[in-house]
């Protein structure tokens, strides 16, 4: 195992705990706003959002979740997903399951921390049979589900969208909290239009409500061109979304802040549509809509664009393999280049990117390398036992536990009966050990061996740690890396020439 001194220890940028009361407070201020009910559209993740944990050192995965839990009572969920997306069994890519199956899997994970699930709306139905399967299925676990329909010339024919024929002909979606947060598995699940049908259907009834957007990213009170808000584009580089000056913002108050294309293209619709639903637009410009909090809640600028820098290195390697997988367009490729330009860096400016390879040279085998909490970085190589993922973990493992190098944690006979197992009886012709069969033997070794019982006890350390391998990495080796919170990135290589990889 080599180790070696790497770069500067990673330095927190982001006051959680401010982010979490100054966010709720705001909330509470938009709901006031509105006469006591406020539809909250919430683009991106509500939990587990790991791209802001990474360029934001400091907020946790699941800060937007706890902010939402100081208004628990005052909270009810409803989750949007479309029709079609049920019918062609469209997939999340980050998760590897169905937009239906993340559906439960939301509603589950919302339940389980307390948070009230009110429905789920069907967007743009048109009696997909899959999606009639799906209501069927969700009402007979007990969740009320609604039907939205296709208007003929969303978004732009605002007399017809704003009807009883449009928004009128929709299922009026019966909630009883002030704050309506409405998500969904991913983008153009008609998260706008849910909420936009309900104001409608909400001024029918003489009901005061209002509409806002929470959107992480970009910051609105960041520079256009700041690290944080490059990493961003980056992370929606296959959309084409675009950072852009707000500037409807700039014309009404003559300040300068930051949306994206998208936002900025629609808000002349989405103003005239609000201004008919309620009499009067509330709002100037798309950055008036919003209510994130975050770009205050920085207090160390440098830390955090060190850490938006690395994020859009990572992008661009996620980028160059998908292309290798024949997954990924050039053209996002050749963004993120121009992403990497633009924030001053290349991939020699990831520091697990030289080492790797310099082992993987050294030994004429695949090699990856780690970056520990304190800026040592360890390697692992490619042996008769281990595959270079297996070695790295364990060494690092070692590293973090102070283990000598030369103390064998997992005894030859814990691991010869799992490789004969692999090779003979579930005929693999690999007979290296993958991650997750290595922290296995180690769990096993653990129970008698207190070197092993240290090593195991190391595993939450490398969470934000940084990790590159030299080729690909197969599913399961980086589904362990991603579930143990190491940041895993890979040169575009196969470890072998088969066309068929796993």
């Amino acid at each position: 195992m080599a180790r070696m001194e790497g770069t500067k220890v990673k330095k927190a940028g982001f006051d959680n705990e401010k982010y979490l009361k100054m966010q709720s407070e705001h909330i509470r201020e938009r709901i006031a706003q509105f006469g006591g009910k406020l539809y909250l559209e919430f683009g991106g993740k509500l939990f587990d959002d790991y791209h802001a944990s990474r360029v934001l050192p400091g907020f946790e995965p699941d800060s937007k979740l706890k902010m939402l839990l100081q208004m628990r009572e005052q909270v009810e969920i409803v989750i949007a997903i479309g029709a079609a997306d049920i019918e062609k069994n469209k997939v999340r890519g980050d998760l590897g399951i169905t937009y239906d199956s993340d559906v439960l899997r939301l509603i589950d994970e919302f339940r389980g921390i307390g948070l009230y699930v009110g429905s789920v709306v069907l967007t743009r139905y048109q009696g997909q049979p899959a999606a009639e399967a799906f209501q069927k299925r969700l009402e007979a676990l007990g969740v009320r589900v609604y039907r939205h329909y296709p208007i003929e010339g969303y978004p732009s024919n605002l007399s017809a969208i704003v009807s009883d024929d449009g928004y009128g002909r929709n299922e009026y979606i019966e909630t009883t909290r002030e704050l309506v947060v409405v998500t969904a598995p991913g983008p153009g699940s008609g998260k706008m239009a849910t909420c936009l049908s309900q104001l409608y259907h909400e001024h029918k009834r003489g009901i005061l409500a209002g509409y806002a957007k929470f959107e992480t990213f970009p910051i609105w009170n960041l520079p256009l061109k700041h690290p944080v808000n490059l990493a961003y584009e980056a992370a929606t580089a296959d959309l084409d979304d675009i950072n852009m000056i707000d500037p409807f913002h700039l014309e009404a108050y003559g300040k300068t802040t930051v949306n994206y294309n998208r936002d900025v293209e629609i808000f002349p619709v989405l103003s005239a549509m609000l201004e008919k639903i309620m009499g009067a637009c509330p709002y100037k410009s798309p950055t008036d809509m919003g209510v994130n909090m975050a770009g205050n809640c920085i207090f160390d600028d440098e830390a955090v664009s060190e850490a938006a820098r690395q994020e859009i290195i990572r992008r661009y390697y996620t980028a160059l393999c998908g292309r290798r997988k024949g997954i990924t367009e050039d053209s996002v490729v050749y963004k993120l280049e121009l992403l990497m330009k633009q924030a001053g860096v290349t991939q020699e400016d990831r520091a697990v990117v030289r080492p790797a390879l310099q082992k993987a040279e050294d030994t004429g085998e695949p090699a990856a390398a780690m970056e520990l909490p304190d800026g040592t970085i360890v390697t692992g190589r490619t042996s008769e036992l281990l595959g270079p993922s297996s070695a790295l973990l364990l060494n690092a493992l070692k590293a973090l536990g102070g283990i000598e190098d030369s103390i064998h944690m997992i005894s030859p006979t814990i691991i010869e009966p799992i490789q004969k197992l692999k090779v003979g009886a579930l005929g693999n012709k690999n007979p290296r050990l993958h991650t997750d069969e290595v922290l296995i033997a180690l769990s096993i070794c653990a129970a008698s061996d207190p070197y092993a019982r240290r090593a195991m006890d190391q595993l939450p350390r490398l969470r934000g740690c940084e990790a590159h391998s030299t080729v690909i990495l197969t599913h399961v080796d980086e589904s362990i890396f991603r579930r143990l919170g190491v940041n895993i990135t890979y040169e575009p290589e196969y470890q072998t020439s088969k066309l068929y990889h796993v």
